[in-house]
């Protein structure tokens, strides 16, 4: 059963278009990937599923609500949660007031705050330490954390691996199938083209703004999925 649709999906910065009639779904449950360069509109496309790009034509349903035209905190409450490019760390709370903002949705489900600190028990040990005196792999397992207790059933992943060291990165995805083991459906937005497709049931490649290839990535070698990601060939 899907739980995202995009319909001719287009977003504006403006004058400018950065996206270009998008049609991709994700399934309960299921972990999509969207690959692309930077500038792609990868970071464009999540932020007009969270409602936080108003300048966009089409249709997006999440389970089966045309949810288009909602505010990001009504998004939010309907089950998207948005783990942002940069981390985004409330920069005067500590890193468990961090986490406890994940909660503002009053939705229920099966992520509390022990839980996360189950799946991150570094966290735990410095939970009250301010949230911008930690590392970067630190307060990213914060986003993921706080995006977690707000109990989504669609988790957007923005650039999770951006500036960490592979050891970190490894860590994180590591979690995902703890996560997955929930139900939980998972988009994950990423520059690196072989974790992405390691992790994922389905992708996407998006290219100044639209699909140059999409499918299961065990039907395409890594060097068509490569030419589709830099725009070499017809596809």
């Amino acid at each position: 059963m899907q739980l995202l649709e995009t319909t001719g999906l287009e977003a504006f910065y403006g004058d400018f278009q950065a996206l270009f009639g998008l049609e991709i779904s994700v399934g309960e449950g299921e972990t999509v990937a969207m690959i692309g360069a930077n500038g792609a509109g990868k970071s464009t496309f999540l932020q007009a599923l969270a409602g936080l790009n108003d300048q966009k034509k089409g249709a997006i349903r999440f389970a089966g609500q045309d949810v288009t035209r909602l505010r990001a905190d009504l998004v939010s409450r309907l089950g998207i949660g948005l783990v942002p490019e940069g981390r985004m760390m409330f920069p005067s709370l500590t890193v468990e007031e961090n986490l406890l903002m994940g909660l503002c949705t009053d939705r229920k489900g099966p992520w509390t705050l022990k839980k996360v600190y189950e799946l991150f028990p570094e966290l735990l040990e410095i939970r009250t330490r301010s949230s911008v005196r930690i590392s970067g792999g630190q307060q990213q397992m914060v986003a993921i954390g706080r995006a977690l207790l707000t109990n989504p059933k669609l988790l957007l992943c923005d650039e999770i691996s951006l500036g960490l060291a592979p050891k970190v990165t490894n860590g994180i995805y590591a979690c995902f199938s703890e996560i997955k083991a929930t139900g939980m459906a998972i988009l994950l937005v990423e520059q690196d083209i072989v974790r992405a497709i390691k992790a994922a049931d389905r992708f996407y490649c998006l290219l100044e703004g639209k699909i140059s290839l999409g499918g299961n990535p065990r039907d395409y070698g890594i060097e068509e999925i490569s030419r589709s990601y830099f725009g070499i060939g017809a596809h």
